[in-house]
């Protein structure tokens, strides 16, 4: 299952469709928390893709762990994850709302 964010950002910073796959066999939580007046948390299942749309200054850490502890493995530059397929950008948030 394809998630994607629905975050209303209270940003005026311009969003750029993001994607980042849970390549391990562990869930793990994605978080971007770098934009004052912004933020984005979602659970990715193994495998999954998360397709988001952020500022280009974001940092998404991933944080994998067990039920009760989890642990920063990763961080990426929202820059390095924006989708440049047009096919892609179809699942963005943006294209789902209309907006």
């Amino acid at each position: 299952m394809t998630q994607l964010s629905t975050t209303s950002p209270q940003t005026s910073l311009p969003l750029t469709p993001c994607c980042y796959v849970n390549g391990s066999s562990q869930i793990q939580v994605g978080r971007i928390s770098n934009i004052e007046g912004w933020f984005l948390e979602r659970i990715i299942l193994p495998g999954q893709p998360l397709f988001f749309e952020a500022p280009l200054e974001g940092q998404l850490e991933i944080h994998t762990g067990e039920l009760a502890s989890a642990i920063l493995c990763d961080h990426f530059s929202c820059q390095k994850l924006q989708i440049d397929d047009p096919l892609a950008q179809e699942l963005s948030p943006s294209s789902q709302t209309g907006a």
